[in-house]
């Protein structure tokens, strides 16, 4: 590790008052913290030995001695800086210099990327709760990629999704790292000042969070640091680069301690286990080294960490708790039912707290504020001084005096309520570890009752609904063009579109409570996105199925493990909106206990599958998995406790592993199953292939053109792209036939020879008339191509705008103009009937086509190919994958119930839909093609007809 550092001073004092955060400080006894109770020590999260301290013992020492320096010294904060190897280069860890008033700040930079977060917390604590109050914000900065919000105000407002995944990423591993009894709301902001495109930057912003929490005042266990690992050519990569990334198999954020993991969350495509835990084990000597050097940055200028803060409930009070509530406690968490047991303890809650109010334990009376002292305020009025804004702080003039607070006579009713949970918790575990029963009388490897159902909503283009015991997830799959596509405008991905995109809805409702109903929350949209990246995998690409998927997931009931409820009802509702995906996927939830010796057992930790919401409480691990049978698509994992080791893991995989392969049975079973065919509420989408060239054609002068195509058709979209694909998008098929037939005159290529009947003239020159042969598309046919006369003085002798004539293509020259002739396709004037039968076998090498229909006949060269997406012509082969047919087979009959899927995707041609009703007969390489008026389409009742 190198140093660089300012001139030496004396970082801190043993004098009362802190000259950096203007509060008492005493140094916490540590004979207290490390009482020899077990309980309490517990709580404590300390470990207690005989022969030497504990590891967190030694960290929180460290941070308390390095305040201890000569009497009367005082902090002077200065630069401080080290370099920390990560992976195969180093980052820069910076702090003193900026951010100075906050309880820790830092500057962390990899490459050309800056993280800038502090730590705040405030001066008066918090009502007790059994929640610490953690708070975390993460902000991209579009000025760090030199660039500006895409908004009206030019400034980053709303969070946006990809930040709130962050700020849970720094949030999971800080929390359990959080010691009991601290109630001081604290606040993590963390920002992107730079970035170079190269070296993302939210898992730095891990690394960064947990150094700056390692160096405030905030009493924590040990700090934390975070890596992402890459598995790219069978390699495992420490922080990969962007370009790195995009060859990888597997995208894993790990956070953790020296000895322990806390988070891990992680996508790939169907990785077996044992790569898993070989990516775990990287990361985690990656995140072991980073901590090594965080534990001694701190003993150089970490601060005092305020131990004399905590507040825990009197051992006495766990001792009548259980005594008044440990057998009734027994028979209400033997309740199955979530609803009934949640009820029958809050009943016996309250009971215990009138019990031990009753006995004096709990106070009941409110102390009353007593009044300001006259004189105190008298004296602040003589002191008060007139305060120029921007010169002071207001904290910096005026001390208010602080008036006593009510303080209950020896147990307060917050501290009853937080010993009645851990009670509950205490009694739910021993339970599980002594009876080998879980509240609703599984065993800890059973699963529960699963049940699922498909095409419920018939409007909805796919639906299905997944019930779990009483966890229970309506998801629905709505099919759209690329307009559809959720767009992501963020700091690592600049204008990206999302083609399938999965959200996520937990309304209060589905677990019997009132609650707020508005924008989701962080949790719903981690949730969402946990979901969506499990699903992903089984997804066929755009070239195959180019709708844009969108999944909604309501749970309507919750007791446990929603998201992965929302991964098996999501794939069962792909699957039935016809979703050609390559396989089922299922997502299980695993729970653990892992002190057992406490309750009897062996000391090996008890892993729990499909754990409900009571276990996910009361238990020390959440750890999400999903995939199928051979792999694992998604995975999350939230850690209680200090955290947990390989072997621990290993074996929480395994398990997970059979839950899924029973899930996926059972999914199997659905009644009734899915359809597997695109539903008829759904759009149509015609893919069709132009030249590249021939795209600006379709768009026109500032878009003019693509939407006067759609207003005259009555299409929904026409996308194109550089590379010369046209997808068009409708709710019938004579619209999308009516757009194709404009959309392929206007890109032909003609060739010489070709006839266009009924052409429009358009403009008339001194030298020609011009004559549109195809929307768009204009030739000249000069003054001498107009009349069969030898001579003719001006055009307008013969036609004038807006009539109508035959021509033929004679000469298309190197700029691409066409020249026609009317001539050639005039009868012979009397005087050469000598010649008439030789004109007439000449004729007859031209290849004439005059269709009856009105039908706008394609060039002899068209379009290279086309796709049409026809909700009727999805046929599924038994393994649920899409088969071709042409468009003839499509419409020659409609499908009888007895299908088992109906054809979707038809691969036609031009040559083919050429050929559908009346073949053409060609006898040379010269076509014949009828220009219809407007207002006169080629449909017949819907139906297109097709030469």
């Amino acid at each position: 590790m190198s140093v660089t550092y300012g001139k030496p001073v004396q970082l801190f004092s043993t004098s009362t008052k802190h000259t950096t955060f203007n509060r008492p400080f005493h140094p916490p006894n540590f004979t207290s913290l490390l009482s020899p109770n077990k309980q309490f020590a517990k709580k404590t999260r300390i470990r207690t030995t005989t022969t030497r301290p504990s590891i967190n013992h030694l960290y929180i020492h460290s941070c308390v001695q390095s305040s201890s320096n000569e009497e009367g010294s005082t902090q002077v904060s200065q630069p401080f800086s080290v370099k920390i190897p990560v992976g195969n280069r180093h980052i820069l860890v910076e702090t003193g210099q900026i951010g100075r008033q906050a309880s820790g700040a830092v500057m962390v930079t990899d490459g050309e990327t800056i993280i800038y977060t502090t730590v705040c917390l405030a001066d008066v604590p918090s009502e007790p709760s059994d929640f610490f109050p953690l708070s975390v914000h993460y902000q991209e900065r579009f000025s760090a990629a030199g660039r500006t919000s895409g908004g009206f105000f030019k400034r980053e407002g709303r969070t946006k999704d990809h930040e709130v995944l962050i700020c849970r990423l720094i949030d999971r591993p800080l929390r359990p790292t959080m010691m009991k009894g601290f109630y001081h709301e604290t606040q993590v902001l963390s920002w992107v000042l730079s970035y170079d495109g190269l070296h993302p930057p939210d898992s730095l912003a891990v690394t960064a969070a947990g150094i700056a929490m390692a160096l405030s005042e905030v009493p924590h266990l040990k700090p934390i640091a975070g890596v992402r690992i890459g598995l790219i050519d069978d390699e495992f990569i420490v922080n990969p680069t962007v370009k790195e990334m995009e060859g990888s198999k597997l995208d894993m954020m790990l956070a953790g301690t020296d000895n322990a993991i806390l988070m891990i969350e992680g996508y790939c495509d169907f990785l077996p286990e044992d790569k898993l835990l070989e990516a775990v084990e990287v990361g985690q000597e990656a995140v072991r080294a980073i901590c090594s050097e965080v534990a001694n940055l701190v003993q150089k200028c970490g601060k005092p960490k305020m131990l004399d803060a905590i507040k825990l409930p009197p051992l006495e009070l766990y001792e009548h708790v259980e005594e008044i509530a440990g057998d009734e406690l027994v028979e209400i968490l033997q309740i199955k039912n979530k609803i009934p047991r949640r009820k029958a303890l809050s009943a016996l809650e309250d009971k215990v707290i009138h019990i031990l109010a009753e006995k004096g334990f709990v106070s009941q009376i409110k102390t009353s504020i007593p009044e300001p002292v006259q004189d105190l305020l008298v004296e602040e009025e003589e002191d008060e001084e007139l305060v120029v804004d921007g010169e002071f702080d207001e904290g910096d003039i005026h001390i208010k005096p602080v008036l006593p607070k009510p303080v209950p006579l020896l147990f307060s009713e917050v501290d009853v309520k937080l010993v009645f949970k851990e009670v509950t918790s205490k009694f739910l575990r021993r339970r599980i570890v002594e009876g080998g029963k879980r509240s609703d009388g599984r065993s800890p490897q059973e699963l529960r009752a699963i049940n699922s159902q498909c095409a419920l909503l018939p409007r909805a283009h796919g639906s299905a609904l997944f019930t779990r015991g009483e966890t229970q997830s309506l998801a629905v799959v709505t099919l759209g063009d690329k307009y559809m596509a959720q767009r992501i405008d963020n700091l690592v991905d600049e204008e990206e579109y999302k083609r399938f995109y999965l959200q996520y809805c937990f309304p209060p409702s589905c677990v019997g409570e009132v609650g707020r109903a508005g924008a989701p929350s962080r949790r719903e949209i981690g949730h969402g996105t946990l979901a969506e990246r499990a699903l992903e995998p089984i997804l066929p690409s755009e070239d195959d199925f180019p709708y844009t998927v969108r999944v909604e997931s309501t749970i309507t009931e919750s007791n446990g493990s929603s998201s992965m409820a929302s991964v098996c009802g999501g794939c069962l509702a792909l699957q039935d909106a016809g979703v050609p995906v390559k396989g089922s996927i299922a997502g299980i939830a695993m729970g653990m206990v892992l002190d057992t010796k406490e309750f009897g057992g062996d000391g090996t930790p008890l892993i729990l599958s499909d754990i409900t919401g009571s276990e996910d409480a009361s238990g020390d691990m959440d750890f999400k998995v999903a995939g199928n049978e051979h792999g694992v698509t998604a995975f999350q994992m939230d850690i209680k406790v200090g955290g947990i080791t390989l072997p621990i893991m290993k074996q929480a995989l395994l398990q997970a592993r059979e839950g899924r392969t029973t899930i996926l049975a059972e999914m199997s079973k659905c009644l009734p199953p899915p359809s597997r065919k695109i539903s008829i509420h759904a759009p149509l989408i015609h893919v069709m292939k132009v030249q590249p060239s021939k795209i600006n054609l379709i768009i026109g002068s500032g878009g003019k053109k693509v939407k006067s195509i759609i207003e005259e058709t009555g299409v929904d979209s026409i996308d194109t792209n550089e590379d010369g694909i046209v997808k068009i998008t409708g709710r019938d098929l004579a619209s999308i036939e009516k757009s194709k037939v404009i959309i392929s005159n206007l890109t032909m290529v003609p060739t010489v020879g070709d006839v266009y009947r009924n052409c429009e003239i358009k403009s008339i020159a001194p030298y020609g008339a011009f004559v549109e042969i195809a929307p768009g598309r204009e030739g000249l046919c000069h003054v001498s191509e107009l009349s069969s006369a030898n001579w003719l003085s001006k055009p307008e002798d013969v036609c004038k705008v807006g009539d109508r004539i035959d021509v033929k293509l004679i000469e298309v020259n190197d700029k691409g103009q066409l020249r026609l002739s009317r001539r050639v396709l005039l009868p012979e004037p009397e005087s050469d009937k000598a010649g008439a039968k030789q004109v007439t076998s000449d004729s007859t090498k031209d290849n004439i086509v005059s269709p009856k229909s009105q039908d706008k006949v394609r060039p002899k060269k068209p379009s290279n190919s086309s796709n049409i997406f026809v909700p009727s012509s999805n046929v599924m082969d038994k393994n649920g994958s899409s088969t071709i047919s042409s468009p003839q087979k499509s419409r020659s009959r409609i499908p009888s119930p007895e299908d088992k899927a109906t054809e979707k995707h038809v691969k036609s041609s031009n040559d083919e839909i050429a050929g559908n009703k009346d073949k053409l007969k060609r006898s040379s390489s010269k076509s014949e093609i009828d220009i219809p008026r407007n207002g006169e389409n080629n449909m017949v009742n819907g139906d297109a007809k097709v030469l």
